[in-house]
């Protein structure tokens, strides 16, 4: 039995507009795209519950986290040997929070579900929500068929891979508005899964009350290189502890710190070991957001090395905004999608995949201060126009056009009690 706990009541809360479920197969604590959305709706007054996984060593417990009411329902261990590990575990999470949609529906009727992919069609498990009114958007973090080619090096003209696109289109059909992470993808979904009207691209946009700048406290003599993020093929880590091995040595000051977890990290502590790098390169656990603001800020140059594959070539990385947010220069790949945002006025590219061109960006940036300070620069007035804070609004008059109706007819029917 789903265990009680104290959330915020209509009378509390001054009269939330509406009851809102976060839908997510992943760790609420650090996913700022998630919380960046559910704090967001809370601050507004609205009741917000948020359905997602728990790691390693937290608790089954719900938990009251800045007004958001987390149900961690199924716990996340990211050891899976194939593609039917990832399909039996998300399916799953998928029975579990449909149980837990229909249970609260019945109980506490829901105005808006807000469903992250991946996977698309965990959607479905909003079915009696969506019979009994609720609006479901489907938020699409990554685009699946690309990331699944990318992660079982599959082709796009493969059996799987038009299936996964079947499943997105039958996905976008079901809810009322689907969520793009960048406009590359926005336009893709176009093309094949969802009509102009029902997609609007929203950034994982850094929210300035999170990423804040309070000041470095670190002063131990170290150049401090650093990733922050998930542990995956495609982010390019490999390449990345390579390019610092080979200049090691023209830098000896300089340590490369790396915080996260995923599929390769097994892979990536050989290789430091291989290397010879354990002195000089960390690999360090996933951080949650409040912390890895603070070690974001106390580094002295972030490095994103993802690779241009399918998949790696169009997926936006937030951890960029959040460099630029808290003052920290930036190494980026020659990107479709970096290219699409960025240029070098803010921030120092390197040709993707080519350690050599990655290794050349290090030792440049190391070595010369007044190429940090005027990344920096630049790069702090190029990120005013991209916080939360600015683009806010666009998910705010979404959901409250979504839910309009709803929302004045609850209130018509609570006036007449």
């Amino acid at each position: 039995m789903q265990p009680e706990i104290q959330v915020l009541t209509p009378e509390r809360a001054q009269g939330p507009r509406m009851h809102v479920c976060m839908v997510s197969y992943s760790i609420y604590d650090t996913d700022n795209r998630v919380r960046r959305y559910a704090e967001t709706l809370a601050r507004e007054g609205h009741r917000v519950d948020a359905v997602v996984l728990r790691a390693e060593g937290q608790s089954n417990q719900p938990e009251v986290i800045k007004g958001v009411n987390v149900f961690r329902i199924q716990k996340r261990i990211k050891n899976e040997k194939g593609k039917l590990d990832y399909l039996r575990r998300m399916s799953a999470f998928f029975l579990r929070s449909m149980v837990f949609l229909t249970r609260e529906q019945l109980k506490n009727p829901y105005d808006l579900i807000h469903v992250h992919s991946l996977p698309d069609f965990e959607v479905f498990a909003a079915l009696v929500p969506k019979l009994m009114g609720a609006k479901i958007i489907l938020d699409i973090h990554d685009i699946v068929p690309e990331f699944y080619a990318s992660k079982f090096n599959t082709s796009q003209n493969s059996f799987a891979f038009k299936t996964l696109v079947a499943v997105e289109r039958l996905s976008a059909s079901f809810c009322d508005h689907v969520i793009a992470a960048n406009h590359i993808w926005e336009k893709r979904l176009q093309s094949r899964s969802v009509k102009a009207s029902k997609v609007t691209t929203i950034l994982n946009f850094p929210d300035t009350g999170m990423f804040q700048r309070k000041g470095r406290t670190r002063q131990d003599g170290r150049f401090i290189l650093l990733y922050p993020g998930s542990l995956n093929y495609h982010q390019g880590l490999d390449i990345a502890i390579r390019a610092f091995d080979s200049v090691k040595e023209l830098v000896p000051r300089a340590d490369f710190h790396i915080y996260g977890t995923g599929e390769a990290l097994p892979r990536l502590k050989e290789m430091v070991v291989e290397l010879g790098l354990g002195d000089r390169v960390l690999i360090k656990g996933a951080l949650s957001i409040d912390k890895i603001s603070a070690v974001i800020e106390n580094a002295d140059l972030g490095i994103v090395p993802k690779r241009k594959d399918g998949f790696g070539n169009e997926a936006f990385s937030t951890k960029i905004l959040e460099f630029m947010s808290l003052g920290l220069p930036a190494i980026i790949p020659d990107t479709m999608v970096d290219r699409y945002y960025f240029n070098d006025s803010v921030a120092k590219f390197f040709i993707a995949n080519d350690e050599g061109s990655l290794a050349a960006a290090m030792l440049d940036l190391i070595t010369h201060s007044e190429i940090r300070e005027r990344l920096v620069r630049n790069a702090s007035e190029f990120v005013k126009s991209y916080t939360w804070g600015v683009n806010q609004s666009t998910y705010l008059e979404l959901i409250e056009g979504l839910t309009e109706k709803r929302v004045a007819a609850k209130a018509r029917a609570q006036a007449a009690r």
